[in-house]
């Protein structure tokens, strides 16, 4: 149970740092100059589900693999929250197509790349803490 409580914690630190991250590409403009319609306000109805989301994605690390490569571990799990994002939230939930595609032909990069964020801040906090 302990595990799993440090898991939880990491992936809720990794998701305010990929919400940090979303927020901060959003804030200076990065996205929209790169024609990514990703531009959040930080506010706690926006902040809130998506640390909780993260640190039940961060369960994902009980996985029985790569427990000494835990960056590598980290970078590929993030692959699994951003395959959610891309296939089932943007088309399903948000409307904006296949891949989030209608916000900007890139944004499949930058979800790759924030979901990278939270990977290697979990993966970091946990081998952190143990």
């Amino acid at each position: 149970m302990n595990k799993l409580l440090i898991f939880f914690a990491a992936g809720c630190l990794g998701a305010l740092a990929n919400s940090l991250a979303v927020w901060l590409f959003g804030h200076y403009g990065i996205t929209s100059s790169m024609g990514v319609a990703i531009a959040p306000s930080l506010s706690a109805h926006w902040l809130y589900p998506r640390i909780v989301w993260g640190g039940l994605w961060g369960l994902l690390f009980v996985l029985p693999m790569l427990q000494s490569r835990l960056l590598l571990k980290g970078a590929i799990l993030s692959l699994f929250p951003t395959a959610i994002q891309l296939f089932v939230v943007f088309p399903m939930m948000a409307h904006k197509g296949v891949a989030g595609l209608d916000l900007g032909l890139l944004t499949p990069l930058f979800v790759l790349f924030f979901n990278l964020v939270w990977g290697l801040v979990t993966a970091w906090t946990i081998k952190f803490v143990k």
